[in-house]
C-alpha cells in the first residue's frame, strides 16, 4: 500500500468512526431520555454510561451534553451523520452553537482545523450583558486547584483558573522558563511541558524568597513556608545505607536528599527509641551568605560546560556529609538540571590540581567547555590561553540568595548527626 493509499484509508476510517459515534450519541440520548439507567441500578445516566462503555465520568457527561445539543443544531447533526466533521469539531460547535449562529460555525468547522475552531469558539459571544455576568460568576465559583501524589510519588497538579488568572500564570511561566533557559543551546532544551514544570519550581522559589508580608518581606513568617526534607545522617553519606528521605511525607531517593542538602538550611535532630525527638540542634546554612556571594562573583552562573544559567545551587564537590569543606575551593555553582545530573550519575565532576572544575561523561570522557574547532586541513588550531580567573575582593554587594529548603537530619541517641 502506497503512502497516498494509506492516507486515504486513514481518512476513510476516521469518517466511518465519526458516523458510528453519531449513531452512538443518538442512542445514548434516547436511552437517557427514557431513563433506562434506572432499571440497571444507577442514579444517573452519566454513571451508567461510564460503567457501560468504560469511559471516565467526565467523558460520559460530555457525550450526553453533545448528544442533547445536537437536537438544536440540525445542520451540524447532519454533517456529523455523514462523516463530514469529526466529533471533536462537533463538540466545539455545541459549546457556543445556537440555531442563529450554527451556519457560521459549521462553515468555519468545515474549512478550518479543530484547533482554530476552538480558539474561535472560546472568544464567541454567547450571552447578553446580564447573561455574561451570570456565566462569569459561575466560572468564578468553579475555580479550583488540586495537588495529589500519584503511585510513582509525583505531584500531579490540576486546576481550573479564570482567564485573567490563567493568563498571568502563563506569562509568568513563560518569563521564568525563558530566564532559566535563555543561555541554553536550543537543541539541548527540554520539551515545552518540561520547561513549564521547571519554571513552576523557579516561580515558587522566587515567591518564597520575596515573601508575602508587609513591605515585601516575609519576616518571621518565612519559617512557615519552608519546604522541609526529613533525612538521616547515613542517608546523606555517600557510603551510608539509605534510610529516611522524605519531602512532605513522600519518599524521595537518597541522592535527592544529598542534592538538596548541598545548599540548604540544616537542623539536626536526635531521636530516641520509637522515634521520639530528644533534642533539636541549631539551624545553620550549609553555604553561609558571605561564601555564597563570593561564589556568585567567581562562577557567574552554572559551571557545567556550555551552560552558564544564572539560576543555580551551590554544589559541594565533596559533600559536607562526607567530610567536605564548605569553602570556595570545594564549591561550584550548578543549575538545577546539571546539579541533578551530577548527583544522579549522568555526569561526573572533580577538581584538577589547580582547583578547576572538570566534568566527565559516565564513561570517563572529559566534557570540554566547547568542542574544538578544526581547520580545513583537519588539524587542531592552537588552544587560546586561559583567561585569568576573577577573584572576589569583598567590595561588591550582592543580594542574599534565599534558600527554600530546610533539611532535618535525624540521628539515634548517642550518635553524632
Amino acid at each position: 500500500m502506497s503512502v497516498s493509499e494509506l492516507s486515504e484509508r486513514i481518512a476513510e476510517l476516521a469518517a466511518r468512526i465519526t458516523v458510528a459515534r453519531y449513531e452512538l450519541l443518538t442512542l445514548v440520548r434516547e436511552f437517557d431520555r427514557r431513563e433506562g439507567w434506572v432499571a440497571e441500578g444507577f442514579e444517573t445516566g452519566v454513571d451508567w454510561l461510564a460503567w457501560r462503555i468504560g469511559v471516565m465520568p467526565g467523558t460520559a457527561r460530555e457525550h450526553l451534553r453533545v448528544a442533547y445539543a445536537l437536537e438544536e443544531l440540525p445542520r451540524t447533526s447532519e454533517a456529523m451523520k455523514r462523516g463530514l466533521i469529526s466529533y471533536t469539531k462537533v463538540r466545539e460547535i455545541t459549546r457556543a452553537g445556537t440555531p442563529e449562529n450554527e451556519a457560521v460555525l459549521l462553515e468555519y468547522a468545515l474549512a478550518g482545523s479543530a484547533v482554530k475552531l476552538r480558539r474561535m469558539v472560546l472568544g464567541w459571544k454567547r450571552f447578553g450583558r446580564e447573561g455574561e455576568v451570570d456565566a462569569e460568576e459561575r466560572r468564578h465559583r468553579s475555580r479550583r486547584l488540586t495537588v495529589a501524589v500519584d503511585d510513582e510519588g509525583v505531584m500531579v497538579v490540576r486546576g481550573r483558573l479564570e482567564p485573567e488568572v490563567g493568563a498571568v500564570l502563563m506569562r509568568a511561566l513563560e518569563a521564568a522558563g525563558d530566564a532559566a533557559y535563555r543561555e541554553e543551546d536550543p537543541e539541548a532544551r527540554p520539551s515545552a511541558a518540561q520547561r513549564r514544570a521547571d519554571a513552576a519550581g523557579l516561580l515558587a522559589e522566587r515567591a518564597l524568597a520575596a515573601g508575602f508580608g508587609g513591605g515585601g518581606e516575609s519576616g518571621s513568617r518565612a519559617e512557615r513556608y519552608q519546604v522541609v526534607v526529613h533525612t538521616e545522617a547515613d542517608t546523606l553519606a555517600e557510603a551510608g545505607e539509605p534510610g529516611r528521605s522524605e519531602v512532605d511525607g513522600v519518599r524521595v531517593c537518597a541522592e535527592t536528599s544529598r542534592r538538596l542538602a548541598c545548599d540548604a538550611a540544616v537542623v539536626p535532630m536526635v531521636h530516641g527509641d520509637g522515634g521520639k525527638v530528644l533534642s533539636v540542634g541549631r539551624k545553620t546554612r550549609t553555604v553561609p551568605a558571605h561564601i555564597r556571594r563570593a561564589l556568585e562573583e567567581r562562577d557567574r552562573g552554572c559551571r557545567y560546560p556550555g551552560c552558564g544559567s544564572r539560576f543555580t545551587d551551590a554544589h559541594h564537590v565533596r559533600h559536607w556529609a562526607d567530610g567536605g569543606e564548605t569553602s570556595l575551593a570545594n564549591l561550584v555553582l550548578l543549575c538545577r538540571r546539571h546539579h541533578r545530573a551530577v548527583h544522579e550519575g549522568r555526569a561526573k565532576m572533580g577538581l584538577d590540581r589547580e582547583g578547576k572544575a572538570v566534568f566527565f561523561t559516565p564513561a570517563g570522557k572529559v566534557i570540554g567547555s566547547a568542542p574544538p574547532a578544526r581547520a580545513a586541513t583537519g588539524t587542531l588550531p592552537p588552544a587560546p590561553p586561559e583567561p585569568p580567573g576573577r577573584l572576589w575582593n569583598g567590595s561588591a554587594r550582592f543580594k542574599d540568595w534565599a534558600i527554600p529548603w530546610k533539611i532535618t537530619i535525624a540521628a539515634r541517641e548517642g550518635v553524632d548527626p
